[in-house]
């Protein structure tokens, strides 16, 4: 009969001490992820599956019913109804809500999940900045689900992104733009990557020139410093990768001298609470960003019980929110300097340049 693998032999073949492969199942949080990976591939090359260890941890660990909430910037007003539904989910299921940010980094955004590991029964991050590697070294100890993100292995909740581009695509060519400028996030960013490639394709279907800035931090400042670029390009249409970018990018169009909507008209995403209160009220792409967090959190929780992750990412719908920033094209309005970066047609999917560079 054949030997079975033992512990020992786990540690000997990822050249670590006894104590630290139990260490990465019992308490996971107080070893580093390197290693913890080394450990966990160890034990599938030898066949000593998690029937054994795993079986160990769950009966000398006691649930904390508590869920991790790792956000992105504790700052960004996209994040508060995300909070909001995430912590009215765990409270009808019992559980605490321990919410930690990362400050858009990350180094601390996976350092925060490990060493929230030994602490929380799951833990939801919302517009993850890591790697997938390291996120599915989280999602191998801790049940772990993805808000604005996705990889294959991980539970993820993500809103319709393609098709909120295409709704605004179509709503800023109805208006006669011939040209859209898309102001970028973050370069870490999945979901700035999804928008812009989505884009390019609603580019070509609807005969629309699109051109890209960026990468930006998703911030108002970000967004005001944008408009100068915006102005030398000529823009008359705008997409901005978050709501707080296009609130950013009206005042700085206001401060080059421009009107909005009158000579450049402007689209967000997200539908934030400040889309109404900006003169003009923002025309955005609406998110439902309560019902994301009380999703994550729910998923968390059933993953946590024992339900195992199966399918696709859960998709919630977007809708176009019509407001005063957009209206239509003047016919003396200018098209985007000649010499910049066009993404139409056959050259769609191009290289570009630092301008317009897609991810």
């Amino acid at each position: 009969m054949e030997r079975r693998a033992t512990i020992y032999d786990v540690a000997k073949e990822a050249g670590v001490a006894t104590s630290t492969v139990s260490r990465a199942y019992s308490r996971p949080g107080r070893v580093n992820a390197e290693t913890a990976r080394m450990i966990f591939e160890a034990a599938e090359r030898l066949g000593y599956r998690t029937t054994r260890l795993v079986s160990h941890w769950a009966g000398e660990s006691r649930s904390t019913k508590a869920i991790g909430l790792v956000i992105a910037d504790v700052t960004n007003p996209f994040y508060g109804e995300i909070i909001k539904g995430a912590y009215e989910a765990a409270c009808e299921a019992g559980f605490l809500l321990v919410l930690t940010h990362t400050g858009e980094s990350p180094d601390v955004e996976r350092r925060t999940a490990e060493g929230q590991l030994s602490q929380v029964d799951g833990i939801v991050i919302a517009s993850s900045r890591m790697n997938d590697s390291g996120l599915r070294m989280i999602a191998k100890q801790k049940p772990l689900v993805l808000l604005n993100r996705t990889i294959p292995e991980v539970s993820s909740v993500v809103t319709d992104n393609p098709r909120g581009v295409r709704r605004a695509a179509e709503h800023l060519g109805m208006l006669g733009h011939t040209d859209i400028v898309y102001v970028a996030g973050p370069e870490s960013s999945w979901a700035d990557g999804v928008r812009w490639r989505s884009l390019r394709e609603a580019g070509m279907e609807l005969e629309l020139d699109v051109h890209r800035i960026g990468p930006n931090a998703p911030t108002i400042l970000s967004g005001f410093r944008a408009a100068q670029r915006i102005v030398e390009l000529g823009a008359t249409a705008v997409l901005a990768y978050n709501d707080a970018l296009a609130i950013g990018i009206i005042k700085g169009l206001c401060n080059q001298g421009l009107q909005v909507p009158d000579q450049v008209s402007v689209v967000g995403f997200d539908n934030i609470l400040f889309d109404e209160i900006i003169e003009p009220g923002l025309t955005t792409v609406a998110a439902p960003l309560h019902q994301m967090g009380a999703s994550g959190v729910r998923n968390c929780i059933a993953v946590a019980l024992g339900a195992r992750h199966t399918g696709p990412p859960l998709v919630l719908p977007v809708r176009l929110v019509e407001r005063g920033s957009t209206a239509q094209r003047r016919r003396n309005s200018t098209s985007p300097a000649r010499g910049t970066t066009r993404v139409s047609g056959s050259a769609a999917n191009a290289a570009t340049s630092t301008v317009a560079g897609s991810r």
